[in-house]
């Protein structure tokens, strides 16, 4: 049965004591209100990662990931964050992917390939994002550059290491913008990203990965887009910044 993972990404947002206040939160309503199996992941920024170690340390259902590392061990490389010091903290997640790196970044496949290797070879578990932009989906090219992002930065890796990411669907065209994918075509494309790692991979592999939707999921359409046979829960932008929506998502796995 695939792992079941409700992620949130506070992106640039919350200082050190919002941040504190906000995972204390999350940490004890998920104590007090999941009965499921789901896991919680929170990916905030650089600042607070040590501390949210700190403070969910010893629970089993909340883990922290960071939301970038570099492609590099170590080295002269300014202002950075290897995957070897989010290991050394306790980071258990690193998100690699999101559009937002790959527009304002210039983040390619070939890159994304170099980050997800070091972070594999340092223990940390990826979240993969994958997805398209408006003018690729209305242009009939989303499945191509869907498919060309995940073999170009991901099919390099062996089917064990393979099975050791998450993979985020998040169509750029819903994300921050209120418009979020229908669940008929969120599914769609979680069955074809499904398939294409069958047929590098193997069923096996396949039906153990789990696929998350991002693109603005919240607590009214969570249920309906997690009902999808593919959807295996989300990565939270916007209404993981409120504990109380970003809970009320997580616990649509409670029944």
């Amino acid at each position: 049965m695939r792992k079941k993972i409700v992620a949130g990404n506070w992106k640039m947002n919350k200082d050190y004591t919002e941040g504190m206040s906000l995972f204390s939160e999350v940490v004890n309503m998920v104590n007090d209100e999941v009965q499921g199996q789901q896991e919680v992941v929170v990916c905030a920024p650089f600042v607070h990662l040590h501390s949210l170690v700190a403070l969910g340390k010893g629970n089993q259902k909340v883990s922290v990931g960071a939301q970038n590392c570099h492609q590099e061990e170590a080295g002269a490389y300014t202002g950075e964050i290897s995957a070897g010091m989010l290991t050394s903290i306790g980071v258990q997640y690193v998100i690699l992917g999101h559009s937002e790196r790959r527009q304002y970044f210039g983040e390619d496949n070939a890159l994304l390939a170099k980050k997800t290797d070091v972070a594999l070879k340092n223990n940390l578990k990826p979240i993969f994002c994958i997805g398209e932009t408006l003018q690729e989906r209305e242009s009939g090219k989303h499945f191509d550059i869907i498919k060309s992002q995940l073999a170009e930065a991901t099919f390099h890796l062996s089917a064990a290491d393979f099975s050791k990411l998450v993979i985020a669907y998040e169509p750029v065209w819903a994300i921050g913008t209120g418009v979020t994918a229908s669940s008929e075509q969120a599914q769609e494309v979680h069955a074809f990203i499904r398939k294409e790692i069958a047929s590098k991979y193997g069923e096996t592999v396949a039906e153990a990965t789990t696929i998350l939707y991002g693109g603005s999921c919240n607590p009214k359409n969570a249920a309906e887009l997690f009902s999808q046979a593919d959807i295996d829960g989300g990565l939270i932008g916007g209404a993981s910044l409120k504990s109380r929506d970003f809970l009320d998502i997580v616990k649509v796995f409670n029944s």
